[in-house]
Order: C-alpha cells, then structure tokens, then sequence
C-alpha cells in the first residue's frame, strides 16, 4: 500500500465556469472571460511559472485545441505580486 501524499500546497486548479476560466490556489481563485464556445479544459500540457498550455474542447470542433494562458498580466492587473503566488505552484490540473 502506497502512503498518501497531500500536494494540495503545490497543485493549482483550472476549469471553466460558463463564459469564465477559473484558476484557484490555496486562498486565490481568479476568475476571468473565456469563449462563449469554451466547453472545458481537457488537460494541462505544461506549467511554466504563470503560462499554461492546455487542451480544450469548444463546441463545434472535433478535435481538442491548444490554447496558451499567460496568468502574469492578469495576476498584476489585480495588484498581485505574480512572483509570490504563483512561486509554490509545481503543477496545475484540470478541476
């Protein structure tokens, strides 16, 4: 049997909430407008210090789409250190 490990300090969530994209970690939840078409986040490809490369699903295509997510303009939009939080973010998953 294998020990359970809580990475829930180190894991940031993605998903899509109707017209909004929702990035939460630890007390932060940002939400910001995506696509109408936007039906979900399929999975993260990569994770680099803010920038997220994800494949989605949108209405109407057959095949999943890369998209790019650059947090940083949006965390600094909001006056956040983007530094500070997104510092002890090892990976991000889809919700």
């Amino acid at each position: 049997m294998g020990v359970m490990v809580d990475d829930s300090a180190h894991t940031a969530r993605l998903s899509c909430d109707g017209t909004y994209t929702c990035f939460s970690f630890g007390p932060y939840r940002i939400r910001f407008r995506t696509s109408r078409s936007l039906r979900r986040y399929l999975s993260v490809k990569s994770w680099d210090r803010g920038y997220i490369v994800v494949e989605a699903e949108y209405d109407g295509q057959g095949n999943p789409v890369e998209e790019y997510i650059d947090l940083v303009p949006i965390l600094e939009n909001l006056y956040l250190d983007a530094d500070s939080v997104l510092a002890p973010i090892e990976e991000v998953l889809v919700a």
